[in-house]
């Protein structure tokens, strides 16, 4: 069991666990979406992000799609962000790149969630290691992680 299932757990979220198994590739979300046959669009990926100051922020955005870290920046109230190094994103959130999920990471760090995930009645999310998603409904990510709903991405 990982830090994120026990987190669903202890606040008895409704949540259904994906096991799967797929080739190593640079866009693990994608390839999760794939061996589940879900639709990207409802597979999202957990990034760490780093503000001017330093500090770390969560961006939760469609597997499919690209961060926009000006869109980052303004919602975090921020000058600037960028994509936060392997070793930090890993030392706060307990979890592996590929593996990082939005529920029960090590330090609490401030979460962003992009509006298109409200769209969904489930959707996908990292279970806090690789090959295992998590379904659970936007809202309770948004209550869960005290998350913010905003636009993270750029519109195709």
């Amino acid at each position: 069991m990982t830090p994120a299932v026990r987190f669903l757990e202890q606040q008895a979220v409704p949540h259904q666990l994906l096991d799967y198994t797929s080739a190593a590739t640079h866009n693990r979300g994608i390839a999760a979406a794939s061996a589940l046959g879900l639709p990207e669009a409802q597979v999202f990926k957990t990034l760490i992000a780093q503000l001017d100051d330093g500090a770390l922020v969560t961006a939760v955005i469609p597997v499919a799609e690209q961060l926009n870290l000006k869109l980052l920046s303004k919602a975090a109230a921020a000058k600037s962000a960028r994509m936060a190094e392997t070793a930090a994103a890993q030392r706060s959130t307990g979890y592996v790149i590929g593996g990082i999920s939005p529920f029960g990471q090590k330090k609490t760090i401030p979460v962003f969630l992009a509006a298109q995930a409200l769209a969904f009645e489930q959707i996908y999310v990292s279970g806090g290691k690789r090959g295992l998603e998590i379904a659970v409904a936007p809202q309770d990510l948004v209550r869960c992680c005290h998350a913010r709903v905003c636009k993270l991405c750029r519109e195709a």
